[in-house]
């Protein structure tokens, strides 16, 4: 996997290119010389994780004959507050919606992803506690 990152060449603003041709923009806080335009790095690392987890989630469900029709995942982050500002604690409620969802399936799906799938947790892990929890809506 490889990308690109592009410094704008005014105020703090970056420009990234992944491998698959996708562009996304990143910019910083106006103490630090931003202009506020787009994300924070620090929040791209935080919002991959989330789509990263979710991914699994769904797959996993899916392939369990789960009827999901929707999944949030509402992520909450601390760092540290010194540099690295590197990310302490994170949880993860995932709301899930679905006909008929069984509780263990989608503990077993939380449980695989965190454990075993999703890399940008396991990643993180190493210097924030995880956790997570679910609720299911049906529908």
């Amino acid at each position: 996997m490889q990308c690109t990152v592009r410094w704008s060449g005014d105020g703090m603003s970056f420009v990234a290119e992944t491998e698959s041709g996708h562009l996304a923009a990143m910019d910083g806080a106006p103490e630090g010389g931003g202009r506020n335009l787009a994300p924070r790095p620090m929040e791209m690392v935080l919002l991959g994780t989330g789509g990263c987890t979710a991914y699994d989630v769904v797959l996993i469900l899916k392939r369990s004959r789960q009827q999901v029709t929707a999944c949030e995942v509402r992520l909450q982050a601390e760092r540290a507050a010194t540099d690295p500002k590197v990310f302490t604690r994170i949880h993860m409620h995932f709301i899930l919606r679905g006909r008929d969802l069984k509780p263990a399936l989608v503990e077993n799906a939380l449980r695989l992803s965190h454990k075993k799938y999703c890399s940008a947790s396991i990643m993180l892990a190493k210097t924030a506690a995880v956790t997570q929890d679910f609720e299911i809506v049906e529908g």
